[in-house]
């Protein structure tokens, strides 16, 4: 199964705490080790990282943990592939410009049967995931365009969503830079961070930090994970069929819809994601 982390901040903030905990989990703490990524937006620009090599033991990803990169708005993925080659084009998150912005994506599960529209945007890699992201944006392009109000982007987001729950699991990731799109079939869970600010302690590393120390108390900070980073804070866990749109570290929109239950025994596993 791979795993899923972003970030939602109504100022720039670092994502070295949590990062280092997911980066554990990646071929140490974890079987993830087939790849990860990470996506910083900063402005309309974005600063990605990729490495289809473990992320316990990558000196790329020791680069991110160490080195505070500031962003309102962040995702990441750590793969374990099952099916497919381990390759830098098969490793999340997935980006591509549409409308003069950059839009990433990253995918938690496997679909079964699923074939993509055909459009402009069309796959590098071999993973359903990035055949996904393609055809959602395929789908965007074709039907908005770029003065489209955002509830009504979202609201063909998790049209499609829908649709792509009855190919399988389709825990997802997606961001303009400006919000934080998130939507679970199975696992996914969330942690908001605000005055007054305490200790936090990893679940899968010696690290604590104290976000008093290291924030103001106009900071709001959004975390949301495929399972809880820390051992000492209380996440909040999506429903299936949740999604909710996250900006500035707050939900501004959220709902449910009806999924198929997940019939497989790897539950969020994905064969090439």
């Amino acid at each position: 199964m791979c795993e899923l982390l972003a970030m939602s901040a109504n100022t720039p903030t670092d994502l070295c705490f949590s990062f280092t905990g997911l980066a554990r989990r990646g071929g140490e703490a974890g079987p993830h080790a087939d790849g990860w990524g990470v996506a910083f937006y900063e402005g309309r620009g974005v600063r990605v990282f990729h490495d289809p090599g473990a992320s316990a033991s990558s000196r790329i990803a020791e680069l991110v943990q160490t080195h505070p990169i500031k962003s309102e708005a962040a995702i990441s993925h750590i793969r374990q592939a099952n099916v497919g080659r381990i390759s830098l084009e098969n490793t999340h998150p997935f980006i591509r410009e549409l409308w003069g912005r950059y839009w990433t994506f990253a995918h938690n599960g496997q679909l079964h049967g699923f074939a993509p529209r055909r459009g402009v945007y069309r796959p590098v890699g071999e993973t359903d995931s990035e055949a996904v992201f393609c055809d959602l944006l395929n789908g965007i392009r074709e039907a908005f365009d770029a003065d489209t109000p955002d509830a009504q982007l979202i609201d063909a987001v998790v049209a499609a969503c829908r649709n792509y729950a009855r190919y399988g699991v389709i825990n997802l990731l997606l961001s303009n830079g400006e919000w934080v799109f998130t939507f679970c079939t199975t696992r996914m869970c969330a942690i908001t961070r605000r005055a007054p600010f305490g200790p936090a302690r990893l679940r899968d590393a010696d690290v604590t930090v104290d976000f008093e120390a290291e924030t103001t108390p106009d900071d709001i900070v959004s975390v949301i994970a495929t399972d809880p980073l820390t051992s000492d804070e209380q996440w909040d866990a999506y429903q299936p069929g949740e999604w909710r749109l996250w900006r500035k570290g707050e939900v501004v929109a959220r709902g449910r819809e009806t999924v198929p239950a997940h019939r497989h025994p790897a539950v969020g596993g994905s064969a090439v994601s």
